[in-house]
């Protein structure tokens, strides 16, 4: 039964891309500014959100879409913490013409925005502004609605390389990091839009949290530095998607004293580091007219064996989608994009697990969207949980023991029952 359906599936994705072979690929993108004003408390994690001074650089939702033929996908970034199902499923209800299940919401992961979790405290108590969070589920909706309204044909580059200099590194073991950086730049190629680039993600493993959330601020870290390197280079519209950065791959800013430094110009000296290795990475990719596009996407359900997580999820006004006290379900995505495979991950895996899912995955080039659909905190495999001192805290903010496991369990058998199309 498992290779009829294997089968069956295998021929019908290899009559939608014959279809959908000799459409152009169409490629759009919008932006968003969600800075609130008046500023709201920042979130860093799991507590209480610090009250907001002052801002530095400005909140942001970016949608790039992607369409051929038939087939439409929507990539969203937003500069949050987290970005819950709970918000993400009311913008897929609001977005005409995509598929809600070919609709990837990413969070950049930056310590110093807005609580978009709803935190509840010991009491059940939440700061979290439901106005501010209405208003952003409408914006990730219009930036959507916007880029796929304003789809031309387009060429795609794809690329991956080192990202050299002082950018990432592991917290907890300097060198247990990945420093592959995969970017993904479409050109335009017809008309007003000929030889113009119309968007470029960066994908890349790295927590945003040279400010945090302890400083007052609100920002989107070194994020806000990249996609204003890259525009200002480019003429398009940059995106950021992170990547396994759990277990703390975090930003390199450290200072020769043992220190580190938390200002605004460490995340413009980072961010544009980043945005310039992004670009010198993709420059000498070759221009792909006609690329593959699929789309695939299953259910999955974690159980929750975290008392401080079961705790958050059920005690959060968002309602999350947790089916009982024990469990909760959210969306897996595995893209083709050209030569690229794409797989999107619910929260902050290891970087172990984010080596080895690459090492798995089928593409030229494999990217891994972390933060993506939803944000369950860190992830682990059975062996690492709880097993050092070092991993006391990121073993309580997940949701438990058999997390890892099952992501990768279930995206090796999403890997395999998805036939990978050469271009």
């Amino acid at each position: 039964m498992k290779r009829i359906a294997y089968l069956l599936c295998f021929l019908s994705l290899n009559l939608l891309c014959q279809l959908n072979a000799q459409a152009p690929l169409r490629v759009g993108a919008a932006v968003r500014v969600i800075t609130p004003d008046p500023l709201l408390p920042v979130s860093g994690g799991v507590g209480v959100p610090k009250d907001a001074k002052e801002k530095k650089g400005d909140l942001y939702v970016r949608a790039m879409v992607f369409e051929k033929g038939e087939t439409r996908i929507a990539i969203v970034n937003i500069d949050n913490l987290g970005w819950p199902s709970a918000l993400g499923d009311r913008s897929r209800a609001l977005i005409k013409g995509i598929p809600a299940e070919n609709i990837l919401i990413g969070a950049t992961h930056t310590h110093s925005g807005p609580d978009a979790y709803a935190f509840p405290n010991e009491k059940g108590e939440t700061r979290a502004d439901f106005k501010y969070l209405d208003w952003c589920v409408q914006q990730v909706a219009d930036a959507v609605n916007e880029a796929l309204s304003k789809c031309t044909p387009a060429a795609l580059k794809v690329a991956e390389g080192e990202a050299k200099g002082k950018i990432a590194f592991n917290y907890y073991a300097e060198q247990l990091y990945d420093p592959r950086c995969n970017v993904i730049q479409a050109i335009g190629t017809e008309g007003a839009n000929q030889d113009k680039v119309i968007a470029t993600l960066v994908n890349y493993a790295i927590h945003p949290e040279v400010i945090g959330s302890k400083e007052g601020i609100l920002s989107p870290d070194l994020c806000g530095p990249l996609y204003d390197r890259i525009e200002a280079k480019t003429g398009g519209i940059a995106l950021f998607m992170n990547g396994a950065q759990g277990g703390m791959v975090t930003a390199d800013n450290r200072l020769p004293d043992g220190g580190d430094t938390r200002t605004w110009e460490e995340c413009i000296r980072i961010g544009e580091l980043l945005a310039d290795e992004a670009l010198r990475i993709v420059d000498g990719a070759a221009a792909v007219s006609n690329p593959a596009l699929h789309c695939a996407a299953k259910r999955i359900t974690f159980p929750i064996e975290s008392e401080m997580m079961r705790f958050i999820i059920n005690n959060s006004p968002l309602q999350m989608n947790a089916p009982s006290d024990t469990e909760i379900s959210t969306q897996l995505n595995l893209l083709q994009i050209g030569e690229a495979q794409i797989l999107s991950i619910p929260g902050e895996a290891l970087p172990n697990i984010g080596y080895y899912l690459k090492r798995k995955m089928s593409g030229k080039q494999n990217l891994l969207f972390g933060l993506t659909n939803d944000a369950f905190g860190y992830i682990l495999t059975k062996v690492d949980f709880n097993s050092f001192k070092r991993y006391d805290y990121i073993s309580r903010t997940s949701l438990g023991e058999m997390t890892g496991e099952i992501l990768i369990e279930e995206a090796l058998k999403m890997i395999a029952d998805t036939p990978f199309i050469n271009n």
